[in-house]
């Protein structure tokens, strides 16, 4: 009698909490505008595109939050934003890359001095401690490098691309279109990232409220991109003082041109200079053949 009753209980409370859960999950509660809001800017726009591009759920973006969470001393480190803002990778990404560097190079060390012990030679401990400790350190700064060095060529490929932006641009203003949707027609034309990074601002300014030379602004101190700044600036003294400025387009995307290919022949002359050292060490060992026969000969008769 006693189990039946206590059977009932269970089931009545299991029916009603059932019921409660229905009545929470359909219930209109108040959204919080903060969260909202945060959802929609910048830097989770960033993220979400990052992890869109990754994966979903990668181990590197779990171990990435774990560290941040749980080791504060990665706030002591120096992070380079400017440029995980360009690539669009979030920081917890970064953070792990370096701590999965560092522990790949912690154990090259290790493997060595196995192999050193098998063979017979015993080190102190603090030898291998030592190594392994700097060249984890040393290893663990690859991926700023390598951030930097990507970071580096969108900043080249933005340049080129916001070339053909202005063109279109002056195409625009030129036939008459406003500056604000000049400035957007011409950056729904092209397709790749950058012209779609200029749409994506300037979507924003106009939900915003704010003028869109200053957005695009914006962008440019965060990226580090005078070359938009300067667009920018152009844009905003044509909507102020209703100057023509469809010339002034052209003269900029010409010296936009005209800076990018004095740069791009100063790094293949560059390269060529490096060409040339193997070339000249390649022709002094065939000298050096040449030589050693007659030397070795002269040598020996003496």
């Amino acid at each position: 009698m006693t189990t039946t009753l206590q059977l009932a209980i269970l089931a009545g409370g299991l029916v009603g909490l059932g019921i409660a859960l229905v009545v929470f999950r359909l219930a209109p509660v108040r959204p919080d505008l903060d969260a909202y809001l945060k959802s929609y800017s910048p830097t989770t726009t960033a993220n979400a595109e990052a992890t869109k591009v990754h994966g979903a759920g990668d181990s590197r973006d779990r171990l990435g939050w774990w560290l941040m969470n749980q080791v504060p001393l990665l706030n002591l480190l120096k992070v380079p934003s400017k440029e995980l803002a360009i690539l669009r990778r979030p920081v917890h990404r970064f953070f792990a890359e370096k701590f999965l560097f560092g522990i790949l190079g912690m154990v090259f060390p290790t493997l060595m001095y196995a192999v050193v012990y098998v063979i017979g030679i015993h080190l102190p401990l603090y030898v291998p401690l030592g190594a392994a400790l700097l060249v984890g350190i040393a290893t663990s700064f690859i991926p700023d490098l390598n951030i930097r060095q990507e970071a580096t060529e969108a900043r080249a490929e933005f340049s080129h691309a916001l070339g053909a932006y202005v063109d279109m641009l002056a195409l625009e203003r030129s036939s008459g279109t406003a500056q604000r949707q000049a400035m957007e027609t011409s950056a729904e034309v092209g397709e790749s990232w950058v012209f779609k990074r200029i749409s994506e601002e300037l979507r924003r300014s106009r939900w915003s409220g704010v003028a869109p030379w200053d957005s695009l602004k914006a962008l440019a101190d965060e990226l580090e991109l005078p070359d938009l700044y300067d667009v920018a600036d152009i844009m905003r003294l044509s909507g102020e003082d209703g100057a023509a400025v469809a010339d002034t387009l052209r003269a900029r995307a010409s010296s936009m041109r005209s800076a990018l290919q004095a740069k791009e022949i100063a790094t293949a002359n560059t390269i060529v200079e490096r060409m040339s050292i193997p070339a000249s060490l390649l022709f002094g060992v065939y000298v050096l053949v040449l030589i050693a026969p007659v030397g070795l000969r002269i040598l020996l008769g003496m």
